[in-house]
């Protein structure tokens, strides 16, 4: 039996008119909410947000921005408060930020750099493309054949 099978039974059974009891009434009710909780945290899972995996090495780079973000505070002679009620996010958001947290939103990480005026930085993020441009360069001096035209040193 299906766990929306008894839901609807348990409806049945609390909307008939043979159960007139307020204190079964009641308890059937929560019997009801609890059963309904369950469903949804049983069937909402895969809504949970993953933690996001990074390698040591790219995790430096997080830390080295949050570093470099947290200096720019300092320099402006900002506080944390500041920079956090100016930047519409927590303290704490805050100071994750600094220490490079990766599940911290982007959306979070670009507010505080607005904060300190360097939201133009956000721009240059993977604006120069290089290893990109080198397979888009070696798929035109291709020929239709699939032979190369000019090799060009990855």
């Amino acid at each position: 039996m299906s766990k929306l099978s008894v839901f609807f039974d348990i409806c049945r059974i609390f909307t008939s008119e043979s159960f007139n009891g307020t204190r079964c009434r009641s308890t059937m009710f929560l019997l009801l909410i609890n059963h309904i909780e369950s469903f949804f945290v049983e069937n909402n899972q895969h809504l949970k947000s993953k933690k996001s995996i990074l390698f040591p090495k790219h995790h430096r780079i997080l830390e080295e921005l949050g570093e470099n973000i947290k200096l720019a505070r300092k320099r402006r002679k900002l506080t944390t408060i500041q920079t956090a009620e100016r930047a519409g996010i927590d303290c704490s958001t805050l100071y994750e930020i600094e220490r490079g947290n990766p599940s911290v939103s982007m959306g979070g990480y670009f507010n505080v750099l607005r904060v300190l005026g360097l939201q133009d930085d956000f721009l240059k993020l993977a604006a120069d493309d290089i290893y990109g441009r080198k397979l888009q360069d070696i798929e035109l001096l291709t020929r239709n054949d699939g032979k190369c035209i000019l090799s060009i040193e990855i």
